[in-house]
């Protein structure tokens, strides 16, 4: 097959889908083009399924520095384990291609988006979603395609699909689509508290692009030669699931009535083992994995039978009933901030620490996005479920939920002008029966309100659920972990009283349509507003001030020309003012100055910055330390980085012979400001004259008096000052 090109513009944006020239030995691989930004995607399948009880897909999105020409950051300069930015890619690629393949279609499937060119105007996330669905059709893997994704964006009230990054960072909406032509797979969206209304508006809007794009993949693969995967999908003896069914399924019902998630599992678990036993080994000797899955799928039905013939959930409520809820603001006694949010059988802890704005995170990427200083980490241990496992570091689900529950939090956050910290926030999931993500996105909220962070908003989130069967629609509030993997959807929504800030939603139901979503939308509103009147039962507003051990950060604005006066040469006068006050102090190019202490010494480093930049005026009197003598006067420090001259005519009263008569280097002196020349230069006079003494009568020591109005001088034995980042 030669080289096949397809390049079309929709919605004021120009693209190229390509096929037939790079990767030629992958199973599939499409070149898709925005702008100057280029991803190669390559789908592969193995040629034998894989002996599984699930469908083994994986997803990876690799980002290339030297498509943004960069080098990679650290000692190795090599690409190494994903970035955060990448992860997240390859899950919002995964989630709507994962419920669109073949049922019992057991091959290995490797789907790869390498980031050739990065332009860093035009984003490559979403237009990897349909180059990995061309990939996959043009090899003839049996996908039920195409999908596409689309972002939208809301810019003077009007929708922009697939902006580019500046458009998306002046946009109050940032909303990402997959589906079909004619439903949606799976969203993400960070908001600032936009409507339920205005959602579903940017919804309607973002299927009819996406159906656009549906329609250019089937012109594209209409060019392209396609070989059929020959693949033997698994069927299941009709007689054998007749027989699982008939035997259990009014001990399965009576089993899933139980509010007690390891009870009810212990229970389940019974049943299933009763009906294995009912099989002789000549029986499973050939259906063994088969009479496995019919269990399953037992459990699945009668779960889903119960909603939707009865309207009746496992744990008894109703299919809009929040579970019981406790909070706990500030939980723990020496943290910066802490929330403890349960519901039901979830429980999340969130810590928060506050530091310096120079502590923000840099991030390594080909994106143009160089850091961030709100950050929010996630953890999911295995203890949460009563199991055992690994400790290796967060998983790609543990980077999802915390950038969710991140995105959910950010609107509220002050400006660093109005709160000048990096604040870092880590929620431990100590236990998990669903809905864990927003559990965390509302013991963050505790934990900031608790912390005295001036956030603009509470926000509170929820997870909504999906039983569908033909026309019967239910859907759920609050899922549990039985209704989030037996269920067809996971539709998590966050926000405050005025909107929404993030949701994220994925679907087992071969896409919905947006009158569902609408339903969700409108029954996750009333379910966020009874979570946020408990948490706000616990904690009305954020703390007046911060807990005593957060430091505490003093703004100082100076101007531009006096930044050098502040930190001296090489350093010497800010190193002066951190050691003898302890603060740790930030210098900006602009003149913004940060301190942070968690004493007093803040207040003092301040005063010395300010000493610093004061311009000395005529007629001021300072207590100031010789720190030149010259055969014509002596140089008087004033303030730190600042001298004036007191000529030797001036020390005392008749005449002297030699300065070192009366002052020596160290001394102090009380002055007064005569003049300032044109060139800056102080002229001095000397408060308290010394007597004049004849020639080699030299005077013993300086003064040694010490003004209460004294203004330290920046001396001392300095250690190496902070370095800012």
């Amino acid at each position: 097959m030669g080289k096949v090109t397809e390049s079309f513009e929709l919605y004021g944006r120009n693209y190229t889908l390509e096929t037939g020239e790079l990767a030629k030995q992958a199973g599939g691989a499409v070149v898709v083009r925005q702008g100057d930004t280029v991803v190669l995607v390559t789908a592969t399948a193995s040629q034998q399924p894989k002996d599984l009880d699930f469908f083994p897909l994986t997803v990876d999105f690799e980002e290339r520095m030297y498509a943004a020409g960069k080098l990679p950051g650290g000692f190795i300069k090599r690409e190494a384990r994903p970035s955060e930015k990448a992860i997240l890619t390859a899950r919002m690629i995964d989630r709507p291609l994962r419920a669109s393949f073949a049922d019992g279609f057991r091959n290995e499937v490797q789907i790869i988006a390498t980031v050739l060119s990065a332009d860093q105007e035009h984003q490559p996330d979403v237009i990897s979603i349909m180059g990995a669905s061309a990939a996959l059709l043009a090899a003839g893997i049996p996908f039920e395609g195409p999908l596409a994704g689309v972002r939208i964006c809301r810019l003077d009230g009007e929708f922009v699909v697939n902006p580019t990054f500046e458009e998306a960072e002046e946009s109050d909406l940032d909303l990402v689509v997959a589906g079909s032509r004619d439903a949606i797979f799976m969203l993400e969206a960070g908001a600032a508290e936009v409507s339920e209304e205005d959602m579903l508006e940017a919804l309607v809007f973002a299927q009819e692009a996406i159906a656009a794009f549906c329609e250019v993949q089937e012109r594209f693969l209409a060019n392209v030669e396609i070989t059929p995967m020959e693949v033997k999908l698994h069927e299941i003896d009709p007689a054998l699931e007749e027989r699982v069914f008939s035997a259990g399924a009014d001990k399965m019902r009576e089993a899933l009535h139980n509010p007690d998630k390891h009870a009810r599992m212990e229970a389940v678990a019974a049943v299933k083992q009763e009906i294995l036993d009912s099989f002789d080994e000549e029986e499973l000797a050939g259906n063994a994995k088969d009479v496995k899955a019919l269990l399953k799928r037992l459990e699945k039905k009668t779960m889903r039978a119960m909603v939707l013939e009865e309207g009746e959930r496992a744990d008894g409520r109703a299919l809009d009933e929040v579970r019981p809820i406790s909070v706990t603001a500030g939980y723990l006694p020496t943290s910066h901030g802490s929330g403890l949010f349960t519901r039901g059988q979830t429980q999340v802890l969130s810590v928060l620490t506050l530091g310096m704005l120079s502590e923000w995170q840099r991030i390594d990427t080909i994106d143009v996005s160089e850091g961030k200083r709100y950050i929010h980490h996630y953890n999911f241990p295995p203890f949460s479920t009563g199991e055992t496992g690994f400790m290796r570091g967060p998983k790609r689900r543990d980077i999802g939920h915390g950038a969710l529950a991140e995105r959910a939090l950010l609107p509220v956050i002050p400006a660093e002008e109005d709160f000048p910290y990096t604040i870092r926030i880590v929620s431990e999931v100590l236990e998990s029966n669903g809905s864990s993500s927003m559990a965390s996105v509302c013991g963050s909220t505790l934990a900031l309100m608790d912390a005295g962070v001036p956030v603009s908003a509470p926000v509170s989130g929820i997870a909504m659920g999906l039983i569908k069967e033909g026309d019967d629609v239910a859907v759920l509030t609050d899922i549990q972990g039985l209704e989030d993997f037996l269920g067809d959807m996971d539709f998590k929504v966050a926000g405050t009283p005025a909107g929404i800030t993030a949701m994220q939603m994925d679907n087992k139901a071969k896409g919905l349509s947006v009158d569902i979503l609408r339903k969700a939308l409108l029954q996750a509103k009333e379910g966020r507003a009874f979570i946020l009147d408990k948490m706000l039962a616990e904690i009305a507003e954020p703390r007046a001030e911060l807990k005593d051990f957060a430091p505490r950060v003093i703004t100082v604005k100076i101007p531009v020309d006096k930044i050098r006066d502040v930190i001296g040469p090489g350093g010497k006068v800010i190193r002066g003012i951190i050691d003898e006050t302890g603060a740790q102090i930030d210098v900006n190019e602009d003149g913004t100055i940060y301190v942070a202490s968690r004493d007093a010494g803040g207040e003092a480093a301040v005063a010395r910055i300010k000493n610093i930049v004061k311009d000395v005026e005529p007629g001021e009197h300072y207590t100031g330390r010789v720190v030149s003598i010259q055969p014509f006067g002596a140089f008087i420090e004033l303030i730190p980085g600042k001298d004036g001259l007191l000529h030797i005519s001036r020390m005392a009263k008749g005449r002297i012979d030699k300065v070192e008569d009366v002052l020596s280097v160290g001394d102090e002196v009380e002055v007064v400001v005569l003049e300032i020349d044109d060139r800056g230069k102080v002229s001095l006079d000397a408060v308290h004259k010394a007597e004049g003494k004849p020639a080699g009568e030299r005077r013993e020591g300086g003064s040694g008096d010490r003004s209460e109005g004294r203004r330290d001088g920046g001396g001392g034995d300095h250690r190496k000052h902070r370095r800012r980042h």
